[in-house]
């Protein structure tokens, strides 16, 4: 722990930012952060309660003289996305993240930060805290696996919150506030086999393929980037592979969640001894394609291949032939842009992981939209390219988007209070990836909401930072909007 962090400023925010970066907290393994922020709002004598989703909630009544005000919802998020790279053993339900400060960023070491949203939940405890901001009455809900699937979101039973305007603290540029975002859903995808013998022929040799160092990332916020997804791209070469070689797949791993684009991925094949070689120059020639592509985006990538123990299955060779096909075939980043804001992403998909196990291969793809009917027909093309290989396909975790609400309080009097925080017009956006807004707001018709936050650049991969200067910017705003909401009426 870098303790530079704890005389950050606002320190009441890196106070808390600094002791749950000691709290693991990967999405499923929740129950010490939740006893965490159950215990600060306990602390203050605050009504605290654990919904049957997961939920926190802590109401804090107004301050003297607010108590005539709309009464408010902070939100953020409690799970966090946990990658790191391959070249550390960090066990994200044990061991704590380990950030430091690098200039004017906030980063981990070789780990996702948990900044996203880390942060915002750091400065709603802040809040509830404090005893000298003016505020009318407020709800602190801190929600349950937003990063699998959005489930506290989902179980919120209409009722719970007794809030009129919404403040989410999940977005990730500084200067920027979110009015809408996208929907999503997953779709699962996986073949079954029957396990066949395999007894090597004794001029085979085993090659396992390799391919990483990527930036991976965010696959709402960057998948516009055109960052490399290493499934795709080792799909590519696995094609060729089977073409020209005669390889035969023996096991795949590539991508570890749904919504980060995968930065590694591993294949085991079987070759003639005799074709070694070649195979050889085969992939260092696709090194240097990828490189040649991808190289001024990625500039740490890798393609390698080493000869190793020769498996004891092989995928069924038809079976083989389906998936990669399938890959090679289904959609894969950008899908379309808003036709009316054509520098905005409208739908997506990200093919985030492909793994498979014995008489069993998953495929799992998120896609994205603001356009309900953009969605589905993306989930539909996806659908039946898989099943005309043969997979079996089903839709999960599905979730609607946030409309726009152009004529709201809220966003008005965020943009009128920004450049009198900051000195500079904020810019109104929508964001590409999915907010728990749209659900929330699902719940509770008419409920005015709007996100924002400071600079987190890169989350959902290892590199991820957040910026120092915009943290105190965010906190900034989001106590000039408390003080600022309008009376009831």
């Amino acid at each position: 722990m870098d303790s530079k962090i704890t005389s950050l400023q606002p320190q009441a925010v890196w106070k808390h930012f600094q002791a749950i970066c000691q709290i693991p907290r990967p999405s499923g393994h929740l129950d010490k952060i939740t006893e965490y922020i159950m215990g600060v709002g306990r602390s203050l004598g605050l009504e605290t309660i654990h919904d049957k989703a997961g939920n926190v909630i802590i109401r804090k009544p107004a301050t003297p003289g607010m108590e005539n005000r709309k009464p408010v919802i902070l939100q953020g998020h409690m799970d966090m996305v946990p990658q790191a790279n391959k070249s550390v053993k960090h066990d994200f339900e044990t061991d704590p993240i380990l950030p430091r400060v690098d200039g004017d960023w906030v980063t981990a070491t070789e780990t996702t930060l948990g900044a996203d949203n880390g942060i915002g939940i750091s400065s709603i405890l802040a809040i509830l805290e404090s005893k000298d901001l003016k505020h009318g009455p407020l709800e602190a809900l801190f929600t349950y696996d937003e990063e699998t699937g959005m489930y506290g979101a989902i179980g919120l039973e209409p009722g719970e919150l007794h809030g009129e305007i919404l403040l989410n603290t999940d977005s990730e540029q500084d200067g920027e506030l979110y009015m809408s975002c996208a929907g999503g859903v997953d779709v699962n995808i996986e073949f079954r086999y029957k396990e066949e013998p395999y007894t090597p022929a004794p001029n085979e040799i085993a090659v396992k393929l390799t391919l990483g160092g990527l930036h991976g990332g965010h696959s709402g916020v960057d998948i516009h980037l055109g960052r490399m997804n290493a499934n795709k791209e080792m799909f590519r070469f696995l094609k060729e592979a089977v073409s020209e070689y005669e390889a035969r797949l023996a096991s795949y791993s590539g991508g570890t969640l749904r919504n980060a684009i995968p930065r590694e991925a591993e294949a085991v094949v079987t070759i003639l001894a005799e074709d070694k070689e070649d195979f050889m120059d085969a992939v260092n020639d696709f090194a240097a394609t990828l490189k040649r592509e991808y190289g001024f985006i990625e500039e740490n990538l890798y393609f390698t291949a080493e000869q190793t123990e020769l498996p004891h299955s092989l995928l069924p060779e038809e079976i083989q032939d389906d998936l990669i096909n399938a890959i090679v075939a289904c959609h894969n980043g950008v899908y379309r842009m808003i036709p009316d804001a054509p520098d905005v992403v409208e739908t997506s998909s990200n093919l985030s992981i492909v793994r498979t196990s014995e008489g069993y291969i998953e495929v799992k793809i998120l896609v994205r939209s603001s356009s309900e009917s953009m969605k589905r027909a993306l989930a539909s093309e996806l659908e039946s390219t898989f099943s005309l290989a043969g997979a079996r396909v089903d839709f999960d975790g599905a979730y609607p988007g946030w409309e726009p609400n152009f004529k709201s309080q809220i966003l008005n009097l965020m943009k009128r209070l920004y450049p009198q925080v900051t000195g500079r017009e904020a810019q109104v956006k929508m964001m590409h990836a999915g907010l728990e807004c749209g659900i929330i707001g699902a719940n509770y018709p008419g409920l005015d909401m709007i996100s924002f936050g400071p600079t987190i650049k890169h989350p959902h991969s290892p590199n991820e930072k957040v910026e120092i200067s915009t943290v105190e910017t965010f906190w900034k705003l989001l106590v000039a909007a408390l003080e600022n909401i309008p009376v009831k009426e």
